[in-house]
């Protein structure tokens, strides 16, 4: 097995390059013992990061993931996010304090702003380091913010990563923000890296993964992850899943493989907005 890859943020953190994440986790009875099982099989397999957010199921995927990390949580990397609508001077306060009470936990590794609002960033800043400097968070970073948001940030404010929209189908960011973030030392966590698994049956997956013996999404988890500077943060509700995510780490993409991905799903040629899920 290929020894577990990790990416270092500005910080000097050093975190898994395969992490775990929780959207659409946690606001379901019927699955819950199945997402448990996933989430603590992946910290057995050392895929330690596990994203979630205040927003996703109102707060039920952070329940989750505290209750899937109790008695467990040095071994974690625990992320979360504020949401803009909350994230003035007072409301990131309260919302980080929130989040700590659903996760069970006194701190949150990386707090990020999910998203830009109407709030100046430089507020939403200055809240987030006053969350670093008493402990509550031990870094901070943003999601979803393109390369003029990041250019608007206060002076000498480095995010510790941008969580962005990136796979196969979603290359815009290689042509100006991971440029941006890699000029910078600050990695990009990818979200929804296999496209909620809407890749499933393109032919050039297929192709890939049958040389070599792997499945299409693994391939698709493997691109993502063949950056040294990008964390990749599939969700996985089932220990299946989550082991078939785990062993994209083995999968070496050599350079025909990349060509014909490259055929398949073209590198950006010119800017192109950042998108969203």
């Amino acid at each position: 097995m290929t020894a577990a890859r990790t990416v270092t943020f500005p910080s000097g953190a050093t975190v898994p390059a395969l992490g775990q994440g929780t959207w659409h986790m946690g606001d379901r009875h019927a699955r819950r013992a199945g997402e448990l099982a996933a989430l603590r099989r992946g910290l057995d397999l050392g895929m330690s990061l596990i994203d979630t957010a205040e927003m996703y199921g109102g707060g039920a995927a952070e329940e989750l993931v505290g209750e899937a990390i109790r008695g467990r949580r040095d071994e974690v990397f625990l992320v979360s996010k504020v949401l803009p609508s909350n994230a003035d001077a007072l409301g990131t306060v309260d919302a980080c304090h929130a989040s700590l009470r659903r996760l069970g936990t006194d701190r949150i590794d990386l707090y990020l702003l999910h998203w830009r609002g109407g709030v100046p960033l430089a507020e939403t800043v200055e809240a987030l380091e006053g969350l670093v400097s008493d402990g509550s968070v031990g870094a901070w970073g943003v999601s979803n913010l393109d390369v003029d948001d990041l250019d608007e940030l206060p002076a000498g404010a480095l995010p510790e990563t941008d969580q962005i929209l990136y796979n196969l189908t979603r290359r815009g960011p290689e042509y100006d923000l991971l440029p941006w973030c890699r000029a910078r030392a600050v990695p990009a966590m990818a979200y929804s890296p296999l496209e909620q698994g809407r890749l499933l049956g393109h032919p050039a997956l297929d192709s890939v993964a049958e040389a070599h013996g792997a499945t299409p999404l693994q391939v698709a988890l493997a691109w993502v992850l063949r950056h040294d500077d990008v964390i990749a943060i599939p969700k996985a509700a089932t220990v299946a899943h989550v082991e078939d995510n785990h062993a994209a780490l083995d999968l070496v993409l050599t350079p025909d493989d990349l060509k014909a991905l490259d055929d398949a799903f073209p590198a950006p040629v010119r800017k192109e907005p950042l998108e969203m899920l």
